[in-house]
C-alpha cells in the first residue's frame, strides 16, 4: 500500500528557536513551535478564529539557519513530514507527541502585504534536501543579506 507524508504550514513562531548538538557533536537539531490561525464564520454567522499550535524540529544546516534568522513572533512557511514520538514517563505511562520534521522552509515577508518571499526573487535557494535516514540535511546556498 502506498503512503504519503507531507505537511505544508504557514504561521508564526511561538517561542525562540532552541538549537542543540547531538552527543556525537557533528549534528545539530533545532526545536521550535509555530501557531497557525484559521478564521471562519460559525453557523450563526459569528466571525471566529481557531489557533493550532505545532511543534517542529529541523536538522543540520536547516536548523542552524532557522535559529539564526527566526525568533518568537516571526512568520515562516515550512514543508515537512509528520513524526510520532512515543515514550514512557517516570510513572510508566505511555506518552506520545506528533511533530513536524522540517525539510524545506521559506521566509515570509512580514512588511506590508505579508506575502511569501520566494527563493527565486532573492536569487538563492533556501531549500533543504534530506540526504539520509539520520536526518542529515544540507542547504544549497547561503542566505544573502
Amino acid at each position: 500500500m502506498a503512503s504519503f507524508n507531507k505537511v505544508m504550514l504557514m504561521g508564526n513562531l511561538t517561542r525562540d528557536v532552541e538549537l542543540r548538538q547531538l552527543p556525537n557533536g557533528n549534528q545539530a537539531v533545532a526545536n521550535f513551535g509555530i501557531a497557525c490561525n484559521r478564521k471562519f464564520k460559525s453557523q450563526s454567522g459569528e466571525e471566529r478564529e481557531e489557533v493550532t499550535f505545532v511543534d517542529c524540529e529541523a536538522w543540520g544546516r536547516t536548523g542552524e539557519v532557522i535559529k539564526e534568522y527566526f525568533s518568537k513572533g516571526k512568520p515562516i512557511f515550512l514543508e515537512g513530514r509528520l513524526k510520532l514520538d512515543q515514550w514512557e514517563d517516570k510513572e510508566g505511562k505511555k506518552q506520545s507527541k506528533l511533530r513536524v520534521v522540517v525539510e524545506n522552509f521559506q521566509f515570509i515577508d512580514s512588511k506590508g502585504g505579508g506575502g511569501a518571499s520566494s527563493s527565486s526573487e532573492r536569487g538563492s535557494s533556501r531549500t533543504a534536501h534530506p540526504s539520509n535516514q539520520a536526518h542529515t540535511e544540507t542547504v544549497e546556498a547561503d542566505i544573502p543579506f
